[in-house]
């Protein structure tokens, strides 16, 4: 059971490297597709609604890049990272209500306290295991 229990883990962590890996050559043929396309430049410097669609564009890279991030390293930070900037991105891209714009609000919030709270807890930790 032990041997087979090792196999199974084995394989998630390939196949996690591989998603990893899928993942970052989206994260390269984006960029490139951003920088090749000189066509939104022109129209930023002489239409400032194209900015909105600029900047889901830039969110959404950046919010590949930590998904990949929490791939390569998954630990607690990483994902509350990822989500704050879903909601950063929700909130800042989105056509939303006052009333989502206060739940993302209360979101960021709960997040950031949860974030604070688990190094703490962590310092914590190493605090102990260095006195003992």
């Amino acid at each position: 059971m032990g041997k087979l229990k090792k196999y199974i883990q084995a394989c998630c962590e390939a196949l996690e490297l591989a998603a990893a890996i899928l993942m970052l050559i989206g994260i390269l043929l984006s960029i490139c597709s951003l920088i090749r396309n000189v066509d939104i430049f022109k129209e930023l410097l002489t239409d400032t609604s194209v900015f909105k669609h600029y900047l889901e564009q830039i969110f959404t890279l950046v919010i590949g890049i930590e998904f990949l991030v929490m791939l390569c390293r998954p630990n607690s930070e990483n994902v509350i990272e990822v989500l704050l900037f879903l909601v950063a991105r929700h909130m800042i891209v989105g056509d939303t209500t006052p009333f989502e714009d206060f739940a993302s609000v209360i979101s960021v919030a709960v997040l950031c306290v949860v974030r604070r709270y688990l190094r703490i807890s962590k310092e914590d930790r190493e605090e102990k295991k260095n006195v003992h």
